[in-house]
């Protein structure tokens, strides 16, 4: 098992999730994929997540004030049954990837999640 599996594989132990996929958001594509994707589907997930990523990195909206920067760590989106974390990775060659991790809101702490969720990031980048 490939680092990058094996840290997909340890953001699907975390409580309540659903599907993790490392996606390309300069292209829509999902690189590597665990659990479940939105609507079973990882693909049309990985494009929805992609679009919605370039919208935050690359407006002046979204950028920090005080530096004038746009570096946001991660993207929150959330619907009446799932969560929907967006964490960017980022990596001294390109920092085109990020991960999309989906979680049920019933069972989920999404406070943990992030959490975690950075922890298992910051594991994946030597890897990559």
């Amino acid at each position: 098992m490939s680092n990058i599996d094996r840290c997909l594989f340890d953001a699907m132990s975390i409580t309540g999730a659903l599907g993790v996929s490392l996606v390309d958001w300069t292209g829509g594509l999902a690189l590597s994929t665990a659990g479940t994707g939105p609507c079973g589907d990882h693909a049309s997930g990985a494009v929805d997540a992609a679009e919605l990523a370039r919208a935050v990195k690359l407006r002046q909206a979204f950028a920090d004030p005080a530096t004038g920067s746009s570096s946001p760590e991660e993207v929150i989106v959330t619907s009446e049954t799932v969560y929907h974390l967006l964490r960017f990775v980022d990596t001294t060659f390109d920092s085109n990837l990020l991960i999309h991790l989906r979680l049920d809101r019933s069972t989920a702490n999404l406070a943990m999640a992030r959490l975690r969720l950075a922890a298992i990031v910051d594991r994946m980048v030597p890897a990559l």
